[in-house]
């Protein structure tokens, strides 16, 4: 099929219910044959893009788009402006002028050139100056466009799409402003002796204490991981802080795959001082059930919560308070953190590998414990910037 056989493309702004439903199956439809593509819950995505449902249009609104040619659908993208990360400082990469776009997905170039230029069209005439994207829909979904690792099925809150995407957005004059890491890392066997020998002298340490979360007190703890987290990651690139209805809406979201020996809290003086979250990798469920839990897959899924065994553990968060960062403190909670829930890990979820991200390319002190535990890197994802 060559394009010059086929009508023009033209771009339509998402109106209905009709339009919405278009945008979501497509995804489908274009990464059906891709084996390492896990089909996201419809009932997820629908979510994620309606108002009143995602507490992030409280303070963000979006523009969705399609391609059509000869009355199909070719793609689809997003063009979205967050006020809350319009009030960063600019030098963290968010900040005054800068629009975002994402959920990008194309079957030729011809097509996904249209829509990008939609998309910049759009944040232009909201006032942007500055492009930065792929973002689906805020920083704290799923950001960035994979450039490396699409042999092998993303685990759970990471995103994966066609390895031609990166070319086609190149060519609409993208240019890469940050790298994100994913590590993967061996926890059968434990870590190395350095790593075991810090770990110890702080198990001897009195100032320290590092707790399972308590899942009766799930709201006061999730209240408390977040405040950490908003401290923790303020100085980061691409930061946007979390309000509280985003808060209360996360925590709902993981209240059913969050397990008490996998999440810990670090106290420090009986101060909460840095905590890490792991989550068991409910995609390896998901990647058969093709967007859907009717009509067995949801028994299949409370069956497998009850006592998940998941050969791969995610941690997508971990953070430290910024007044400890970059000390030796920091590292050891670190270290106690990532070893505690090693342990349980192992012997309560039968897990034998570790996935661990995002890491800024330039995060020192998360690429040192990558490196300290013998992670390599298995995925990076690529942000892009244009100026409008």
């Amino acid at each position: 099929m060559s394009a010059h056989h086929e009508g023009p493309v033209t771009i339509h702004p998402v109106k209905d219910k009709n339009d919405l439903r278009e945008f979501v199956e497509l995804a489908f439809r274009l990464n059906r044959g891709d084996p390492a593509w896990v089909p996201p819950l419809k009932g997820e995505v629908y979510g994620l893009l309606t108002p009143g449902k995602n507490p992030w249009f409280e303070h963000g609104k979006a523009q969705f788009f399609l391609a059509r040619r000869d009355g199909r659908t070719v793609g689809r993208i997003s063009a979205h402006i967050d006020e809350l990360a319009l009030a960063q400082p600019a030098e963290r990469g968010m900040g005054p002028g800068t629009g975002n776009w994402g959920l990008f997905e194309a079957e030729d170039e011809d097509s996904a050139h249209a829509l990008i230029a939609a998309a910049e069209d759009w944040l232009r005439g909201q006032g942007m100056t500055r492009a930065l994207g792929p973002l689906s829909i805020s920083i704290w979904d799923e950001p960035g466009l994979l450039i490396e690792g699409f042999d092998t099925p993303p685990t759970i809150m990471l995103g994966h799409n066609s390895p031609l995407y990166r070319a086609w957005i190149e060519a609409a004059g993208h240019r890469p402003a940050k790298q994100l890491r994913n590590f993967a890392v061996d926890i059968a066997d434990g870590f190395p002796p350095l790593v075991n020998r810090i770990v110890a002298a702080g198990e001897k340490n009195d100032r320290i204490r590092v707790r399972r979360v308590d899942k009766k007190r799930f709201d006061a703890e999730a209240r408390l991981i977040m405040t950490i987290l908003n401290d923790a990651w303020s100085d980061n690139w691409g930061f946007v802080p979390l309000t509280d209805s985003e808060i209360a809406y996360v925590g709902k979201k993981l209240k059913d795959i969050v397990f008490e020996d996998l999440i810990r809290v670090a106290e420090l003086d009986g101060e909460p001082v840095a905590f890490m979250i792991v989550l068991p990798d409910i995609n390896q469920l998901l990647i058969d059930m093709d967007g859907s839990l009717f009509p067995f897959n949801w028994a299949r899924l409370l069956w497998w919560l009850r006592k998940p065994r998941s050969r791969r553990l995610r941690v997508p968060l971990m953070g430290v308070v910024k007044k400890l960062q970059n000390s030796r403190m920091a590292s050891t909670l670190a270290f106690m953190m990532i070893e505690f829930i090693r342990r349980d890990a192992v012997r309560d979820y039968g897990a034998k590998e570790g996935d661990i991200g995002w890491v800024l390319d330039d995060n020192q002190g998360m690429n040192a414990v990558a490196a300290a535990i013998d992670a390599r890197i298995n995925r990076v994802y690529q942000i892009y910037e244009k100026p409008l």
